[in-house]
C-alpha cells in the first residue's frame, strides 16, 4: 500500500523557510582559531527539499528576503542552482540595524573534538514571514502541491511564522496536499512560548500525514512519552523507540507515516546511523551501521528528504526508509548542509556500501 498523492500538480514539494548563510572554518578547524572560512546559503527546510530538486522533481520555496542585500542575491542564486523555484517579498532593511538574513557559524568538529554551532539570528528577516504575503489558494489550489514539508524551526521562529505554518497546513489539507512535519525542537525558540507552541504544534501534527522527530522532539513538542532506556548501544534501544512511536500513534492516529533517525556518535567522523519508520502499522527498520562523517549538520534533513522523495516516486515503503538513510549518509559527506545527489544510482550505492570508483 502507498500514499495517495494529489495528481496534476505543478510542484512535488513546497517548503516554507527562513534561509540564511552558514560560515564554516576550512580544514575542520574551530571557529575561534580560524581566519579562513567558507560561506554558503542554508536552511533546514531547503536541505530537505534539495534531495527532490537535485533528482529532478519540481520544488518551490516560500520565504522572504532583504531588499537589495548581496546576501539575498547569493541566496536567490543558490536556490536557482539547486533547481528550486522561490517566492517571497523583498523587505526594506530599514536601517543598518534593521532586517538581515540569519548567520549560522559552525565548525564541523574533528575526531574527539565535537562540532560547535553558534546561531546569530538578530534582526532575522525570516521571522517576518507572514501568511498575508502569499496567495495560498493559488499555490495549493491553482498550481497544486503534492507534499508541503515544514519543520519546527520555522514553526517556532516567531508568532508570525507559527501562524504561517498553521495556515499553510490548513490550506494544504483543504486542497488534498499531504503534510510532512519534522518537529525539530529548539529550546531557545520555545522560551516563554511553551504552551502557545505546544498548542500550535499539536494542531499541525493532528492534520499531518507524515510526522518525524527524535525522542526529545516528541516529548518536548507534543508531550509524548519517550523511549525506554534499552541497552548500552543504539541498536539495543530500537524496541524502546518503537514504543515511543506507538505512543505517538495513539495521540495522532490519522497520521500515516511516523519516522525517527537513530544516531550514536563514536567520534565526530564516525557514527552509527540507522532509522525507524512506521507505515500502516508495519515497521521498516534500518539497523544502525557505521558511516564516515565529514560534517554531520544536515544529515537528519537528508534522511527526511530521501524518505519524502521515495513517497513522491510511489515506491514501496521499505525503499522510503532505505533511500532516506542513504541520502542522510550522503549529506554527511558534503561541505554543504544539504546532499547533492548526482542521480538515484549514486544514492543506492551508498545504501549498498559500494564506494568503488565509477569510470
Amino acid at each position: 500500500m502507498k500514499i495517495e498523492l494529489k495528481k496534476d500538480c505543478k510542484y512535488a514539494m513546497v517548503v516554507p523557510t527562513s534561509i540564511g548563510i552558514r560560515i564554516t572554518p576550512v580544514n575542520h578547524q574551530p571557529v575561534h582559531s580560524s581566519d579562513i572560512f567558507k560561506m554558503h546559503a542554508t536552511s533546514a527546510e531547503t536541505n530537505v527539499a534539495s534531495i527532490s530538486s537535485f533528482l529532478g522533481l519540481p520544488v518551490k520555496v516560500l520565504t522572504t528576503f532583504v531588499k537589495g542585500s548581496p546576501i539575498a542575491r547569493l541566496i536567490k542564486d543558490n536556490l536557482a542552482s539547486r533547481h528550486m523555484d522561490y517566492e517571497g517579498v523583498d523587505r526594506e532593511q530599514e536601517s543598518p540595524w534593521g532586517y538581515r538574513h540569519q548567520i549560522n557559524i559552525a565548525d564541523s568538529g574533528y575526531g574527539s573534538r565535537g562540532p560547535r554551532v553558534h546561531n546569530d539570528r538578530a534582526g532575522e528577516v525570516g521571522r517576518s514571514l507572514n501568511v498575508k504575503d502569499f496567495d495560498l489558494d493559488r499555490i495549493f489550489g491553482t498550481e497544486g502541491v503534492q507534499i508541503v514539508h515544514m519543520s519546527g524551526l520555522i514553526g517556532a521562529l516567531s508568532v508570525e511564522t507559527s501562524n504561517f505554518c498553521l495556515e499553510l497546513a490548513k490550506t494544504a489539507k483543504k486542497y488534498g496536499t499531504k503534510i510532512s512535519f519534522d518537529l525539530n525542537h529548539r529550546a531557545s525558540f520555545w522560551k516563554g512560548r511553551e504552551q502557545e507552541l505546544r498548542d500550535i504544534f499539536s494542531e499541525i501534527a493532528g492534520i499531518s500525514d507524515i510526522l518525524i522527530g527524535n525522542e526529545e522532539d516528541f516529548q518536548l513538542c507534543l508531550g509524548i512519552e519517550g523511549p525506554e532506556a534499552g541497552g548500552a548501544n543504539i541498536a539495543d534501544k530500537i524496541e524502546g523507540f518503537k514504543g515511543m512511536i506507538e505512543n505517538v500513534k495513539k495521540a495522532y492516529p490519522d497520521t500515516q507515516v511516523y519516522a525517527t533517525t537513530l544516531r550514536e556518535v563514536e567520534n565526530a567522523n564516525r557514527h552509527q546511523w540507522g532509522a525507524i519508520m512506521s507505515f500502516n502499522d508495519k515497521y521498516h527498520i534500518v539497523q544502525p551501521r557505521e558511516i564516515t562523517v565529514l560534517d554531520r549538520i544536515g544529515g537528519g534533513d537528508g534522511f527526511v528528504g530521501g524518505m519524502l522523495y521515495g513517497i513522491l516516486k510511489g515506491w514501496e515503503p521499505e525503499k522510503w526508509v532505505q533511500f532516506g538513510w542513504a541520502t542522510g549518509a550522503l549529506a554527511t559527506t558534503m561541505l554543504t548542509d544539504y546532499a547533492q545527489p548526482a542521480d538515484e544510482g549514486q544514492v543506492w550505492n551508498v545504501w549498498k556500501g559500494m564506494a568503488r570508483v565509477e569510470r
